[in-house]
């Protein structure tokens, strides 16, 4: 069984305090038919691979997982208290002009993504939601918070900032309990001048539509390097997948379906050409690539994996435009009429298991505001070396995780 977690953290505080910090089974007669384009995703994918980018340039031959439909999400909210240049880069950053038609679009979207994703589902559990958690002594504006409830299905908690324990206490253990126990410790500080804490958080959990047999998983070598060699659980099974082979990007792509309606894509570039595809990623590939699946009979060797994604955002979304509600000059009057408050700190946790039976993934983001054509023969694709991983919801179309598998 596969799970995901995602999760997205938000602290607003004064200006002037410091910073704390995817049910029928795929056989060999029929298959589920993947979509020919994705056209009609909340916003561009580009935000997802751009930052991805910024991630991986970060922290080069780490692993990388997170999830792009937390931080959107999380950035879309805030953009409802945003105003002037704050609001202009992040949607500039999302994707968008500042135009008030596109802007209403975006939350429109996302308030539709959140009622289907809360209607139970065949084979598939994937639950999307957001909390504040305010200082119930703080003004906040009624505008803002009705509009949260009503687009984004927000629960709201009077909470004691004054009580900084207590208060991480409350929203860890609100986050532990929305995905399963497995972000745990999303806040590690909180300053006494915090006035909101924003939630996202996402879980996803799916069996394979059809399951590797644990009996074939046998301790194989996965290059991490050309120096470094360590052996890993390979699973592997013979099935018709859907495959393709991107020669201007050097790689080679499997789609494994999930039961309900989601799927996986891994991605594995030739030796040498992990680069190449990094940065020949965006939303014309993904489209292309869904135009160019074939069902190919593969004999395929996939690891057993669980990584984990822990991302200060404050640091990285700066490198994609938007910088200034990081600092002084944000103007968030939409949230509060005080002047002087912005974003010290957007935290990100992810953590996913991948195994014979599916994937578990999960991830939060949390923003705090303060004051201031296949062929008949049988191809052999091992994915031993590091590869790229995908996993995208069918029916929005939108990137649910991205990652980078560097040690299984």
């Amino acid at each position: 069984m596969q799970f995901s977690y995602f999760l997205c953290l938000t602290l607003l505080i004064p200006q002037a305090a410091t910073l704390s910090r995817y049910h029928s089974h795929e056989s060999r007669k029929k298959a589920k038919e993947l979509p020919v384009a994705a056209t009609e995703a909340i916003r561009s994918k580009d935000f997802a691979f751009n930052l991805y980018r910024v991630l991986a340039s970060a922290d080069p031959g780490q692993n990388i997982f997170f999830s792009p439909v937390s931080i959107s999400m999380s950035l879309a909210m805030l953009c409802l208290g945003a105003r002037s240049h704050t609001k202009t880069q992040i949607l500039e950053g999302l994707g968008f002009r500042l135009q008030e038609t596109q802007e209403e679009e975006l939350h429109k979207d996302f308030q539709k993504l959140l009622q289907e994703l809360s209607r139970p589902g065949d084979g598939l559990q994937l639950s999307l939601g957001n909390a504040l958690f305010m200082d119930p002594k703080q003004a906040i504006q009624e505008v803002f918070l009705s509009t949260m409830k009503t687009l984004y299905l927000a629960d709201t908690f009077p909470t004691n900032f004054g009580d900084p324990a207590g208060a991480k206490k409350q929203i860890n253990d609100y986050v532990a309990k929305q995905t399963n126990g497995k972000i745990l410790d999303l806040v590690k500080d909180l300053n006494r001048d915090s006035i909101m804490v924003m939630v996202n958080y996402i879980f996803f959990k799916a069996k394979w539509e059809t399951s590797f047999n644990h009996k074939n998983t046998q301790e194989k070598s996965f290059y991490v390097s050309a120096e470094t060699v360590v052996e890993v659980p390979m699973m592997n099974r013979e099935d018709l997948y859907y495959f393709l082979q991107d020669h201007n990007l050097s790689c080679r792509v499997v789609g494994i379906p999930y039961q309900g309606n989601a799927t996986a894509l891994f991605i594995l570039p030739n030796v040498g050409s992990m680069e190449q595809v990094e940065n020949g990623l965006n939303e014309k590939t993904l489209q292309k690539w869904f135009k160019m699946f074939r069902k190919r009979q593969l004999q395929l060797y996939l690891p057993r994996f669980s990584i984990t994604g822990s991302y200060q955002l404050e640091k990285a979304l700066p490198k994609l435009g938007i910088q200034e509600v990081f600092t002084t000059q944000a103007d968030l009057r939409g949230i509060t009429n005080h002047s002087n408050i912005h974003v010290s700190e957007m935290v990100h946790k992810a953590v996913v298991e991948v195994d014979e039976s599916g994937t578990k993934a999960t991830a939060a983001t949390g923003t705090v505001i303060m004051f201031r054509s296949a062929q008949r023969s049988t191809l052999r694709m091992v994915f031993n070396r590091p590869f790229l991983v995908l996993i995208m919801e069918l029916d929005s179309k939108n990137i649910l995780f991205l990652g980078k598998v560097t040690h299984p």
